[in-house]
This record gives C-alpha cells, structure tokens and sequence, in this order.
C-alpha cells in the first residue's frame, strides 16, 4: 500500500476486496474456523532468539525488517559485502558483517539463520547450519533440484531442527480458510485445477559471456556456488533467467502458487503421478494428474489469473485462491469464508505499507515453533513436495513426454532419461555433505 493508506482498512473495502465476483448459485458446506498467530510480546532481550541473516539482498532486507521483536539480529552476511554494508548503513545497525557465511554458523551464541540466498546457492548453508544447530528461515523457492531438497529434508530431521519455507501465504488467514475449505469437500468433488503456466528459465547461452573485472567486495567463486566455473560478467547476476541457477518464474512465483494448490488438494507429503506437456517449448502448458484422480492444468497465462494461488473448478462452484484474497463464483462461497475470519485482526495485521509482500506473521511462526518446537506451517517437507512440482513441470517441458512419477521413491517409473534431471553436478567444493 502507499504510505497515505497505512490506516487501518474499513470492514466495508475489507469485505468488498475479498469477495467481489459474479454470479449466484446454491449454499456451500460451513467453512473451519482457525486460531489466529500468536501475538508476541515485549520480549527480554536475555530472551530472545539470537538469529544471523545470510544473504541481505532485496528479499533479505524485508525479512530483517520484518523480524519478531522476540528475535534479535546479531551477524550478517553476504558473499557481495555492498548489500550487507548497505542495509547497516540504511538500519543503523552495528552488527558484524561476514563474507563467508561459516563464520555465522560457528558462532555458539547464534540460535537461528535467515538464508535468503539465491535458490542455487541455498541449501548448502541450509544444511550446514542444520549440522551446527541452528534453526533455519529458508527463502523459496527451496531447491534448484529435487534431489537436493530431499537431502536437505533429512538433514533437518536428523539434527532435529526447524525450518520454516518463505512460503508466506501459509500464515495468511485467507489462503488457509479458501483451501481448507477445498480440502474438506466443502465444494464438493474437484473437477478441476487451473493455474499459471509459469515459464521456465533459459539454457545458459553456448559461448559464455566475456570475463569482467569482479567488483570490489565480491566473493565470485562463493556466489557461483554449486554452478559451473565460468568468468565473472554482469548479466549473470540476473540469475533466475538462467537453467545454471534458477527454473524461472516455474520455481519462483510457482513456489507460491503450487504451494496452495498442494495444501488445497491435502497433497503436502507427496506429489502428482502424471506430468504431461500440453505445448511445446520452455514456457509450455503442463498437465498433471494425482492419485485421487484430480488434474491439475498450467494452462493461464502470467498477469491472467492468480499467480500466488489456482482456480479450483468444484461441483458447487469455483473458488479462485490468489495471495491474501480469495474470489468465487457464486459469491456466496466468499461471503460465507469472510464470515470465518476476525476482520478487525485481519484490518490489523494488513495495514502498514509493506502489505501483502511481509512475512512478519510467517517469522513469528517460526520463532514460536523455535521456542516449542513443533513443526512450522511451511515446514521443510511441505516446501520441498511444492518446488519439486515445479521441478517436474520444467522437466516435463524438457523432456516433451509424459512422465510418470512415484511421489513416495521420488523418481521417475521406466524413464532412465528423466531421472538425469532430479541430480545435478556441483562444483568442486560445494557438493553437499553426506547424510546418513
């Protein structure tokens, strides 16, 4: 919102923004009610979750911004120093500032770490923090690769840590109560899914860029992370076009909104077991189909429909989950959803100028589940099964076959071909650690 709207909304454009749709038709079952986040309060600083931030870039200063005051930051880091130099200046903090993330992790005084890193430079530090028992805030998308994101899953369980996924639609009360609703049949059957065909990223080009001079302050081979050697040029650092580091706006806005469709469906430890290209090339429609039957089509096209979320196609109507909001056909579904939330707590928490782009209420769940240890609403495995859908869908794309998928074993069925790409080569120095 602009800062001349950081007022609290009024329950009536509260009211009117989450429901507005078209058409009338028959009554829908009861929605569940939620118990809303934990409020923390003032919190002595002898007690405070001590966390460490590793990578301060555009994302991980508004996670910082937006920490818990039952958290305190001590270090940063960033393997370019001009974003963590920049954000304490900005701050007025005086927190050291590393180059090397290890230094974070070898700090015994350090309880927690926010790694909002690049997707291809995440989950070595993820797992390295693990084994140095820190709890862990982990940006999405998770992983540039499925089997990456199912090493960094047993990492986490057997150094009993939490991690929390940057999914932070999994603490907004209106994503939950639309796809519980979708979850408990209150729609009735699912005759449908349809989402965002969300493109892919781009081969990296056959000749690499020229080498340039690196500048000054960055650690060029630590930013390559697990990614092949290759000069420093500045196109590079627009990453998340490029296969080397990212899978495109798949695994980046996906993140989001196949993460919805997976908590609607009841699918969070498992996956589809049909993928199949509906159109050609890196940007194509994907179909996909699960064990109980429901299909699910990336057929709209970006900007078109919701980014952050599906349209559910019901018996008893259509339900379109997007961030923070939900809209339906008939509209009676959405009023009656409305009627479930606590709209003075929902005025609250929404009304300052980082809106819907905060994750202060994802933080506190994770500094809660620190302190109780119970598992977090977008716990590792959750975050996992939502990218390596993504995953599947750019796969699917790259091979322009139908694949059959075992969720459980996490392969590809009588497709040697395929299950090349759940494994990707790392640079020397950045392999991951071995699990047992």
């Amino acid at each position: 919102m602009k800062n001349s709207e950081t007022k609290s909304m009024d329950r009536r454009r509260f009211m009117r923004s989450a429901s507005a749709i078209a058409v009338a038709a028959g009554p829908i079952s009861a929605p569940i009610l939620f118990p809303r986040p934990a409020r923390s309060e003032e919190t002595p600083a002898s007690d405070r979750i001590r966390v460490g931030a590793i990578g301060v870039g555009g994302r991980g200063t508004l996670l910082l911004q937006q920490l818990p005051k039952s958290a305190e930051l001590v270090a940063l880091s960033d393997c370019n120093l001009a974003k963590a130099e920049g954000f304490k200046a900005k701050a007025k903090g005086e927190w050291p500032i590393y180059q090397d993330y290890r230094k974070i992790l070898d700090r015994k005084d350090i309880d927690a770490v926010i790694v909002a890193t690049g997707e291809f430079q995440r989950v070595l530090p993820c797992i390295e923090a693990c084994q140095a028992g820190k709890d862990v805030y982990a940006e999405k998308p998770l992983t540039l690769y499925i089997q990456e994101g199912r090493a960094l899953v047993n990492a986490v369980r057997k150094y009993n840590r939490i991690l929390q996924v940057g999914t932070q639609q999994r603490s907004m009360e209106m994503n939950r109560v639309a796809c519980e609703l979708v979850r408990n049949g209150g729609l009735g059957k699912i005759l449908e899914v349809r989402a965002i065909a969300y493109a892919g990223s781009e081969p990296s080009p056959a000749q690499l860029f020229p080498g340039q001079a690196v500048p000054e302050g960055l650690n060029w081979n630590q930013w390559l992370n697990q990614a092949s050697e290759r000069p420093f040029n500045s196109q590079w650092m627009g990453w998340m076009k490029w296969r080397d580091f990212a899978g495109g706006e798949m695994t980046n806005w996906g993140a989001h909104g196949v993460d919805q469709i997976q908590w609607a469906l009841g699918m969070d430890d498992t996956g589809p077991i049909e993928i199949a290209p509906l159109t050609d090339g890196p940007n194509g429609h994907v179909r996909m189909k699960y064990a109980n039957g429901v299909q699910v089509n990336y057929v709209i096209e970006s900007g078109k429909g919701p980014m952050g979320g599906a349209i559910f196609v019901c018996e008893k109507g259509k339900l379109e989950v997007n961030r923070n909001k939900f809209t339906s056909n008939p509209p009676e579904i959405a009023q009656q959803l409305l009627k479930s939330l606590d709209i003075e707590e929902e005025e609250r928490k929404w009304s300052d100028s980082l809106a819907l782009w905060q994750a202060r209420w994802h933080l506190q769940n994770w500094i809660d589940c620190i302190r109780s240890r119970k598992l977090p609403v977008a716990d590792v495995e959750i975050g996992h099964r939502s990218v390596s859908v993504c995953h599947l869908a750019n796969i699917a794309r790259a091979t322009s076959r139908v694949l059959r998928w075992d969720p459980k074993s996490e392969v590809f069925l009588d497709d040697d071909a395929a299950n090349q790409f759940l494994n990707r080569k790392r640079r020397p120095g950045f392999e991951l650690p071995s699990i047992g």
